[in-house]
């Protein structure tokens, strides 16, 4: 079963999230702005979510993860919980 490690952010409103896209953009930490905005309890681990494995987050999250580039930003993702910016640190097959 493939396995990957990721961090996110989670806010509620697509307008949060562009926000702080943008700051990241500009050159903050992903881990500062995980603690101090993200409304997930892994906020405050910098938005470490640790490893997981394929399916067990929902679809539009697994997707990214497992589908998209790696150490890439990539976002606003809307799943039934907010809005996600989600970096995938690694993937195993």
């Amino acid at each position: 079963m493939a396995t990957a490690s990721a961090v996110h952010i989670l806010v509620k409103t697509e307008k949060e999230a562009l926000e702080i896209l943008d700051q990241l953009k500009r050159g903050k930490k992903f881990d500062a702005l995980a603690k101090r905005h993200s409304i997930c309890p892994s906020g405050k681990r910098g938005g470490d979510l640790g490893e997981f494995r394929r399916g067990d987050m929902v679809k539009a999250f697994d997707d990214v993860v497992f589908k998209r580039p790696l150490y890439k930003v990539h976002g606003p993702i809307k799943t039934r919980f907010g809005y996600h910016l989600i970096k995938t640190l690694y993937r195993n097959p």
